[in-house]
């Protein structure tokens, strides 16, 4: 049965066309993922499927009645006290009934015998109500999402909203949506604020719901485990895909070179008859000549689509090759009031080691980094970094970055012999060019300042890169390109990340939190990954 169904949808503002031609039909139990560059609309399909946005052209089909969860942007949780109250906010009405049936059992019970069949009546119209509304299933759900999510079910019925992070509170709102009542999940970045474990459970949770489900997410090895379907958002129209991310790839390679091979087919045919009808407009054959002419001016052209702006183009040099032991850690704890993050760590991080520091959210990974640079005092024992060892630090928080300057003084401020032209050359091979150079970074996005934060990291020809969720405002594209960076750099990185394709892709060694210790794994991210499921 189709659900939902787009054809030739086209959005304009004014004379700005965010895109046209977007045409995809989604059936029940399909799960799409929608993929593409930051800014290229895809949040506007969304919009678009929701009715909170009119196409300019084309036409949207809904199933009638159809049910939709949407992710709360602004997290408000309304009226809810507790997580578990804000997890379950879509159930309100049936939390409502369930109150009232309470109440009036408790009332039947004081009646007795003088209990009227009208209340009777009315009290068993309430029960079949509430089991229609599906009562007798929703706590089980509410407990079973919030504890696949990370909280402790029971705790979150009387722990505040207001004692959540930021992090947490992306958690709660996506619970709350899973947990909603619909036909259709409508997921925008689910995976930002999950560890490696509540991501592996939400792309289980989705394999195995009811719900049709389309997501936008740059997240490689998610969309592979979900996806029946991608839609690729491109030069401001799209094109779908049947299957995962994995199957995609090839074949969009393959659909780019069938067109291209057409449209040089076209371009060596129009140029063969652009020949005959110059030697014989004038001649025996003007009449065959002038017929071609006709035809040749009523031909459409092929041509490539318009592509969108080429990912960044970053290389990571080192200064110098520096030691052996890039970092030296013994005995090592760490602390924060009130609690232990890492006990007694002893581990050498080596020359040309890529090691992926993993756990789940809260276990102290952006503290223990903190510690390894010097920002924070350890607890007890030493923490060492090689004397010939130069560290650049890309911080998950972007907080570093000077947000009053423009991006062109960001850059001279490291660079001051360079030329005008040098300095806009740089910026222009992380996607900034123009006027944009003059830009405050304060104005930027997230997906901007992580590619400011990056180029400013290449000027600083570093044998240590230390990144924090690097790939967190990147689009697959950029992620792509700094995996191409990564795997032509000569120095060492300790990274964090939840991103697992790219873990995969460039993590040579673990250090992996199981509580308050740190495990040190000498191999790849996917032997570790391997061995975890093992056990």
């Amino acid at each position: 049965m189709t659900l939902l169904s787009l054809s030739n949808v086209g959005v304009s503002f004014g004379a700005t066309e965010i895109f046209k031609n977007v045409t995809f039909t989604v059936a029940d139990g399909e799960r799409w993922g929608i993929i593409g560059r930051n800014g290229a609309g895809k949040s506007s399909i969304f919009r678009l499927i929701t009715g909170e946005l009119q196409p300019s052209a084309g036409s949207v089909a809904r199933k009638p009645g159809l049910r939709w969860a949407l992710l709360d942007q602004h997290r408000a949780f309304e009226d809810a006290t507790t997580v578990w109250e804000a997890g379950a906010a879509a159930w309100r009405d049936v939390m409502a009934l369930e109150k009232r049936i309470a109440e009036q059992a408790i009332e039947l019970g004081e009646l007795g015998e003088r209990v009227s069949d009208a209340f009777l009546e009315k009290f068993g119209h309430d029960q079949e109500r509430f089991a229609d509304l599906g009562g007798y299933i929703y706590h089980a759900r509410v407990d079973a999402v919030l504890q696949g999510l990370g909280f402790d079910a029971e705790e979150a019925k009387t722990r505040p909203v207001s004692t959540l992070s930021g992090g947490e509170r992306g958690r709660v709102g996506l619970a709350a949506q899973l947990i909603a009542p619909a036909d259709l999940l409508l997921l925008d970045e689910p995976t930002n604020h999950l560890d490696l474990d509540t991501t592996t459970w939400l792309q289980e949770w989705l394999s195995d719901a009811a719900e049709t489900v389309i997501v936008i997410s740059h997240d490689r090895a998610f969309l592979d485990a979900i996806c029946t379907h991608i839609l690729h958002v491109e030069g401001r129209t799209s094109e779908w895909y049947k299957g995962n991310y994995s199957q995609f790839v090839p074949q969009r390679a393959e659909r780019r070179l069938t067109r291209d091979r057409e449209i040089q087919k076209q371009i060596a045919y129009v140029k063969k008859e652009e020949e005959y009808i110059r030697r014989n407009i004038a001649g025996v054959n003007s009449f065959q000549a002038k017929g071609k002419r006709k035809r040749l001016e009523r031909l459409p052209r092929l041509a490539p689509p318009p592509g969108d702006p080429a990912a960044m183009d970053l290389k990571f040099e080192i200064a110098e090759r520096g030691g052996d032991q890039v970092i030296a850690v013994k005995d090592l704890t760490v602390d924060v009031p009130g609690r232990v993050l890492v006990e007694d760590f002893t581990a050498v991080l080596r020359r040309n080691d890529f090691v992926a520091l993993i756990g789940p959210n809260g276990a102290g990974k952006s503290s223990f980094i903190s510690t390894i640079v010097g920002d924070h005092e350890p607890a007890s024992g030493d923490v060492r970094i090689g004397g010939s060892i130069t560290p650049a630090w890309f911080r998950q928080d972007l907080g570093d970055l000077p947000l009053r300057k423009t991006l062109y003084e960001a850059i001279q401020d490291q660079r001051p012999l360079w030329s005008r032209g040098q300095i806009q050359n740089c910026l222009g091979a992380f996607g900034f060019s123009g006027d944009e150079v003059q830009r405050e970074i304060g104005t930027l996005s997230g997906g901007e300042r992580a590619r400011v934060a990056l180029a400013l990291m290449t000027l600083a020809h570093a044998n240590l890169l230390i990144l924090d969720e690097p790939t967190n405002h990147l689009d697959v594209e950029n992620i792509e390109a700094l995996e191409d960076a990564l795997d032509e750099y000569e120095g060492s990185v300790l990274l964090v990340s939840h991103d697992r394709a790219f873990l995969r892709e460039v993590a040579t060694r673990v250090w992996a939190f199981d509580g308050t210790r740190l495990r040190d794994f000498d191999g790849p991210f996917v032997e570790w990954e391997a061995e975890r499921g093992r056990r």
